[in-house]
Protein backbone atom coordinates (compact mmCIF):
# COMPACT_ATOMS: atom_id res chain seq x y z
CA UNK A 1 0.00 0.00 0.00
CA UNK A 2 1.58 3.32 -1.21
CA UNK A 3 1.20 6.12 1.59
CA UNK A 4 1.03 9.93 -0.17
CA UNK A 5 3.73 11.91 1.60
CA UNK A 6 2.89 15.76 2.00
CA UNK A 7 6.14 18.11 2.24
CA UNK A 8 5.05 21.48 3.32
CA UNK A 9 7.63 24.13 4.63
CA UNK A 10 7.47 25.40 8.64
CA UNK A 11 9.02 28.69 8.86
CA UNK A 12 9.87 29.81 12.59
CA UNK A 13 9.24 32.94 14.03
CA UNK A 14 9.51 35.26 16.94
CA UNK A 15 6.18 36.79 17.64
CA UNK A 16 5.58 37.54 14.11
CA UNK A 17 3.62 34.35 12.27
CA UNK A 18 0.54 35.75 12.27
CA UNK A 19 1.38 39.15 10.90
CA UNK A 20 3.12 36.96 7.84
CA UNK A 21 1.08 34.41 7.47
CA UNK A 22 -1.52 37.80 6.19
CA UNK A 23 1.46 39.21 4.28
CA UNK A 24 2.09 36.64 2.49
CA UNK A 25 -1.72 35.09 1.87
CA UNK A 26 -1.98 39.14 0.53
CA UNK A 27 0.61 38.76 -2.03
CA UNK A 28 0.34 35.30 -3.46
CA UNK A 29 -3.10 34.80 -5.47
CA UNK A 30 -5.41 31.80 -4.78
CA UNK A 31 -4.00 32.01 -1.02
CA UNK A 32 -5.63 31.98 2.67
CA UNK A 33 -5.02 31.46 6.30
CA UNK A 34 -6.46 27.88 7.30
CA UNK A 35 -5.99 27.49 10.68
CA UNK A 36 -4.49 29.08 13.54
CA UNK A 37 -4.12 27.35 17.18
CA UNK A 38 -2.62 29.18 20.51
CA UNK A 39 -0.14 28.18 23.10
CA UNK A 40 -2.00 26.71 25.88
CA UNK A 41 -0.34 26.11 29.77
CA UNK A 42 0.81 22.75 29.17
CA UNK A 43 4.60 22.76 28.48
CA UNK A 44 4.90 26.55 29.34
CA UNK A 45 7.52 25.67 31.12
CA UNK A 46 9.48 24.15 28.07
CA UNK A 47 8.14 26.66 25.25
CA UNK A 48 7.39 30.13 27.63
CA UNK A 49 4.58 31.25 25.85
CA UNK A 50 1.90 33.23 27.55
CA UNK A 51 -1.43 30.49 26.93
CA UNK A 52 -3.72 32.33 24.07
CA UNK A 53 -0.35 33.56 22.46
CA UNK A 54 -0.36 32.11 18.43
CA UNK A 55 1.58 29.02 18.28
CA UNK A 56 0.68 28.47 14.35
CA UNK A 57 -0.53 29.80 11.84
CA UNK A 58 -1.56 27.38 8.79
CA UNK A 59 -1.80 29.08 5.21
CA UNK A 60 -1.57 28.06 1.60
CA UNK A 61 0.08 30.09 -1.11
CA UNK A 62 -0.97 29.25 -4.78
CA UNK A 63 -1.90 25.98 -2.88
CA UNK A 64 1.22 24.92 -1.64
CA UNK A 65 0.87 24.48 2.16
CA UNK A 66 2.50 26.26 4.65
CA UNK A 67 3.08 26.33 8.91
CA UNK A 68 4.14 30.21 10.63
CA UNK A 69 5.40 28.95 13.92
CA UNK A 70 5.88 31.24 16.49
CA UNK A 71 9.15 29.78 18.14
CA UNK A 72 10.59 32.71 19.68
CA UNK A 73 14.14 34.28 19.22
CA UNK A 74 16.48 31.32 19.17
CA UNK A 75 16.32 30.46 15.51
CA UNK A 76 16.79 33.24 12.55
CA UNK A 77 16.26 32.78 8.66
CA UNK A 78 19.15 32.88 5.68
CA UNK A 79 19.96 32.62 2.32
CA UNK A 80 20.22 28.81 2.55
CA UNK A 81 16.48 28.40 2.07
CA UNK A 82 14.67 30.23 0.04
CA UNK A 83 11.49 29.85 -2.15
CA UNK A 84 11.26 30.36 -5.91
CA UNK A 85 8.78 32.30 -7.61
CA UNK A 86 9.02 31.12 -11.60
CA UNK A 87 7.24 34.46 -13.30
CA UNK A 88 6.05 34.43 -16.70
CA UNK A 89 6.37 38.53 -17.40
CA UNK A 90 7.96 41.20 -16.53
CA UNK A 91 5.06 42.78 -15.00
CA UNK A 92 4.76 39.38 -12.74
CA UNK A 93 8.32 39.72 -12.05
CA UNK A 94 7.94 43.44 -11.25
CA UNK A 95 4.36 42.70 -8.97
CA UNK A 96 6.17 40.35 -6.81
CA UNK A 97 9.43 41.70 -6.22
CA UNK A 98 7.99 45.02 -5.07
CA UNK A 99 5.24 43.30 -2.85
CA UNK A 100 8.15 40.93 -0.82
CA UNK A 101 10.74 44.23 -0.89
CA UNK A 102 8.42 46.42 0.52
CA UNK A 103 8.45 47.80 4.36
CA UNK A 104 11.87 46.74 5.11
CA UNK A 105 12.41 44.13 2.62
CA UNK A 106 16.26 44.00 0.86
CA UNK A 107 17.69 43.60 -2.68
CA UNK A 108 20.00 40.87 -3.51
CA UNK A 109 22.03 40.02 -6.10
CA UNK A 110 20.02 37.75 -9.02
CA UNK A 111 16.56 37.96 -8.38
CA UNK A 112 16.98 37.36 -4.78
CA UNK A 113 15.39 39.85 -2.17
CA UNK A 114 14.96 39.00 1.98
CA UNK A 115 11.38 40.42 2.90
CA UNK A 116 10.78 42.44 5.84
CA UNK A 117 10.90 39.14 7.97
CA UNK A 118 14.04 37.96 6.43
CA UNK A 119 12.42 34.97 4.44
CA UNK A 120 14.86 34.93 1.36
CA UNK A 121 13.29 34.56 -2.10
CA UNK A 122 13.95 34.23 -5.92
CA UNK A 123 12.07 36.10 -8.25
CA UNK A 124 12.84 34.53 -11.58
CA UNK A 125 11.85 33.86 -15.32
CA UNK A 126 10.04 30.54 -15.58
CA UNK A 127 12.58 29.73 -18.39
CA UNK A 128 15.65 30.27 -16.36
CA UNK A 129 16.08 26.64 -15.37
CA UNK A 130 16.07 25.56 -19.54
CA UNK A 131 18.26 28.69 -20.33
CA UNK A 132 21.23 27.55 -17.84
CA UNK A 133 20.46 24.12 -18.45
CA UNK A 134 20.67 24.27 -22.36
CA UNK A 135 23.78 24.81 -24.47
CA UNK A 136 27.13 25.89 -22.84
CA UNK A 137 26.96 29.79 -24.85
CA UNK A 138 23.70 30.13 -23.77
CA UNK A 139 24.16 29.34 -20.02
CA UNK A 140 27.13 31.56 -20.65
CA UNK A 141 25.72 34.33 -21.89
CA UNK A 142 22.54 34.31 -19.43
CA UNK A 143 24.66 33.98 -16.69
CA UNK A 144 26.86 37.28 -17.81
CA UNK A 145 23.46 39.24 -17.69
CA UNK A 146 22.05 37.43 -14.93
CA UNK A 147 24.81 38.10 -12.29
CA UNK A 148 25.07 42.09 -12.27
CA UNK A 149 21.32 41.79 -12.18
CA UNK A 150 19.32 42.28 -8.72
CA UNK A 151 15.46 42.89 -10.18
CA UNK A 152 15.68 40.64 -13.26
CA UNK A 153 14.99 42.48 -16.47
CA UNK A 154 13.26 39.28 -18.39
CA UNK A 155 13.96 41.13 -21.71
CA UNK A 156 17.93 41.25 -21.34
CA UNK A 157 17.71 37.80 -20.23
CA UNK A 158 15.87 36.41 -22.95
CA UNK A 159 18.13 38.16 -25.37
CA UNK A 160 21.15 37.15 -23.52
CA UNK A 161 19.73 32.92 -24.33
CA UNK A 162 18.97 34.47 -27.98
CA UNK A 163 22.68 35.04 -28.64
Amino acid sequence: MSVKCRIAPCLWFDGQAEAAASFYTGIFPNSRVTATSYYTEAGREIHGHAPGSVLTVEFELDGQHFTALDGGPQFHFNEAISFQIECVSQDEIDRYWQALAAHGGSAGQCGWLKDRYGVSWQVVPAELLKWITGTPAAAERVMAALMPMQKLDLAALRRAYAG
